[in-house]
């Protein structure tokens, strides 16, 4: 480039019909500097050392450039448009402004927008790229006739993204509290506020109609009525963001609760599968990938509920004859496969505390999943509880309590 040429980049770009990348590196070439070892980042513009882009990326972008290749960084920096996912801020569109139409048409294909960050796949926050969604959405936008390059920068693992919603749960906890608290002092401001107005009509005063004083009476009862009505409203709110707070709060515990983990392993094992029956080459090893991951992580945290002293029933804990409970109720083990009971049908256990395939009304069974198991029993502790409930049952009905005894009970 010689030192004719335009200052300005864009002007550079619009004169040569080279690319940003090219005209950024060519200019630290003339001033003797190594491409990417300039002032400015040659991908994104920014001021270096750039924290997404390193001296050794931005000289690979523009050696691809210079041999008419094309890599991310070189699509990133000459596109229209940038539709990019990380964990941190999810699924954001950049390059986009008012009139382009390309929130028209990613509105129609489930986008959403706000002010910041701008046009966004809601949801798409500490998740891995919903990579169908985004690709339509590209097709979208390239459908107006301008580029779009897609870039997807998943850097978190499992675990630092199961945190990273563990601390955004405790940051919506306290602001739910504090709207709540807002709301609460609200109703209770308007609440005294009406009960000072009501004052005057303690004693059932009337409206005197037709008296100076019916214009006065008839404005503070507008009055108190509007602010009873605001308590209330307030009441409501403040109810409900009590409710999110504590939503908030439960939030970890629920996440890692251990039946809805063994569950939610058993649902993340049964997508592998699927993946490994259904995919090959480098998606395979990306999906599978992801889920053996997380796998991994949630057997950690059955590990160390059962470390705590959870249960984890499983097949070795039952045999035929023995007796489950679950709902409440006892029930006969008619077989213990590898992931559930069978036993007779919950059905007869309404208004039943032991059901045995003996005294079942009906004939079919049920399988009882190992994550809605409760206890066990064998059938010899289960005949030994039998007894004596049914002792304590008669020593029960044989003394009567005073309250119900007749007075035929107290003759001699």
């Amino acid at each position: 480039m010689d030192d004719s040429a335009p200052a300005c980049t864009d002007c550079t770009v619009k004169a040569t019909g080279l690319n940003r990348i090219q005209v950024a590196g060519r200019v630290d070439q003339t001033q003797g500097r190594i491409p990417g070892k300039g002032s400015t980042c040659l991908i994104c513009g920014t001021t270096n050392p750039c924290d997404d882009h390193d001296a050794e990326r931005q000289r690979a972008a523009f050696e691809a450039a210079e041999h008419g290749e094309s890599t991310n960084d070189t699509a990133e920096a000459t596109a229209d448009i940038v539709i990019r996912h990380t964990h941190e801020s999810g699924t954001v569109v950049e390059g986009t402004s008012k009139g382009d139409g390309v929130w028209e048409a990613l509105k129609a294909r489930g986008w959403t927008y706000r002010r910041e960050p701008g046009i966004f796949i809601r949801g798409s926050r500490l998740k891995d790229a919903d990579r169908w969604r985004i690709n339509q959405g590209a097709e979208a936008v390239r459908a107006l006739g301008l580029t779009v390059a897609v870039v997807i920068e998943e850097a978190m693992t499992f675990a630092e993204r199961e945190e990273a919603r563990g601390a955004a749960a405790e940051d919506r906890a306290d602001r739910y509290e504090s709207r709540a608290g807002r709301a609460q002092d609200t109703a209770d401001a308007a609440r005294d506020r009406s009960n000072r107005i009501a004052e005057r009509f303690w004693m059932g005063q009337p409206i005197l109609i037709g008296h100076h004083s019916e214009n006065r009476a008839r404005r503070d009862q507008e009055r108190m009525h509007d602010s009873m009505r605001k308590s209330i409203e307030e009441g409501k709110r403040a109810t409900y963001w009590t409710g999110r707070a504590a939503a908030a709060e439960n939030y970890e515990a629920y996440r890692k609760a251990p039946r809805r983990t063994m569950r939610r392993i058993q649902k993340l094992e049964a997508d592998l599968r699927r993946v490994r029956r259904n995919w090959t080459g480098d998606e395979l090893t990306r999906r599978a990938g992801a889920l053996e991951e997380e796998i991994s992580y949630w057997r950690e945290v059955l590990a160390q509920a059962e470390a705590d002293g959870f249960k984890i029933w499983s097949k070795a804990d039952f045999k035929k004859g023995d007796y489950v409970l679950s709902g409440g109720t006892w029930y006969e083990v008619l077989r213990a496969n590898a992931k559930s009971l069978t036993i007779p049908h919950i059905h007869n256990g309404i208004g039943v505390k032991v059901v045995t395939k003996a005294a079942a009304r009906i004939e079919w069974t049920w399988t009882l999943p190992y994550d809605d198991v409760f206890g066990r029993k064998s059938a010899e502790e289960m005949a030994t509880h039998l007894q004596d409930r049914a002792a304590a049952q008669e020593a029960a009905g044989a003394v009567r309590p005073a309250a119900l005894a007749s007075p035929e009970d107290e003759q001699p």
